[in-house]
């Protein structure tokens, strides 16, 4: 590494435009900072991309890519850094892959307190080891202050498909059963009550987590696993209609078998929301054939992301595949598509 004639003030010190001018100053905050805490052999070689070996016999590739634009950058469970990092991962997970690699892009605002910055790429580096993925290249811009907000981050991660393993929305059938993984709101409550100053009786923190391990122990138990989706922006309700719409197929859900903290239902009847329209970032939701539903819930309880997991709804025949919940009075409702931003800037 490089020695510098002064090293760069994380403690009161800023980004500033020659951050990004692809000068010294920014050959400073690459080495002193991403370098040094996303350090692995491959982002030492400081070529312009990534070159590695996938293991042997690997038969497809998984690629998904996620920009995070998060407000607050820090909240009760988690920051943009970790969220990126889960994000991405899961979004590769959701195919039934294992996620290998990442790369990071960062969008720097003149003016970001450089403190913050190490506590996001810290956070970063702590989420990748966790998981066991490597950060292996990225690229760094700065903007003049006021043209963004303080950090975005976009992150891309490659993943390997094991042999056999095919998910997706055509795979799904009548009778299928649908599960989620646990208590669904928990990240956009956390961080709109953070916004809002609510408090609680307890904290509630965000989900943020990888889920690919969880995905992992699911396909062990239920290889004919049909689909998967973790439910971000627009919540469970918003998964249910996208996979609706993909196979054809209606669903029926029952409100009472829904996972919702007692603090998360209370904080969104006083913010005027609906948990199903909430984000998650640690949740996912499953399709598997009916006889498969008991073992696959079994094995999802017995995960630690996976505890408060539950059987939620069906697939059912219906030629304009809507989405549908029995309420606890026994009436139905319609689940509609998410009308306008509910919760904006949520991940």
């Amino acid at each position: 590494m490089t020695s510098y004639i002064r090293p760069l003030d994380f403690r009161n010190g800023r980004v500033d435009l020659s951050h990004g001018s692809g000068g010294r100053a920014m050959a400073q905050l690459i080495d002193e900072l991403f370098a040094r805490h996303f350090a692995n052999e491959i982002l030492a070689e400081q070529a312009d991309g990534a070159c590695f070996a996938l293991p042997a016999g690997v038969g497809r590739m998984v690629m998904a890519t996620d920009s995070h634009v998060v407000s607050p950058l820090f909240f009760p469970g988690g920051d943009i850094g970790a969220l990126s990092v889960h994000g991405t991962i899961n979004d590769v997970a959701m195919m039934g892959a294992r996620p290998l690699y990442l790369s990071a892009s960062f969008i720097l605002e003149e003016g970001f307190p450089l403190a913050e910055l190490l506590r996001i790429v810290k956070s970063m580096a702590q989420a990748a080891r966790e998981a066991g993925v490597v950060i292996v290249t990225g690229d760094t811009k700065v903007v003049e202050a006021g043209k963004g907000d303080g950090v975005f981050i976009t992150t891309t991660g490659i993943g390997v498909m094991p042999e056999g393993v095919t998910l997706g929305a055509g795979r799904i059938a009548v009778g299928d059963r649908i599960l989620v993984s646990g208590m669904l709101g928990d990240h956009g409550v956390a961080i709109m009550s953070h916004r809002e100053n609510l408090t609680f009786e307890t904290t509630i923190q965000s989900d943020t987590a990888a889920l690919h391990g969880l995905v992992a122990t699911m396909l062990a138990a239920a290889p004919e696993l049909h689909a998967l989706r973790d439910p971000t922006r627009g919540g469970l309700a918003t998964v249910l209609n996208e996979f609706a719409k993909a196979s054809g197929h209606g669903m029926l859900i029952h409100e009472k078998a829904i996972p919702v903290r007692s603090e998360v239902a209370a904080a969104c009847e006083l913010l005027g929301l609906d948990p199903l329209y909430v984000a998650n970032e640690g949740k996912l939701v499953a399709f598997c054939a009916a006889p498969d539903a008991d073992a696959l819930l079994a094995a999802m309880r017995a995960h630690p992301l996976g505890r408060d997991a539950a059987i939620v709804g069906e697939v059912i025949a219906d030629p304009h595949a809507f989405v549908q919940m029995q309420t606890a009075f026994g009436g139905r409702r319609m689940v509609d598509w998410l009308t306008g931003e509910q919760l904006p800037r949520i991940c």
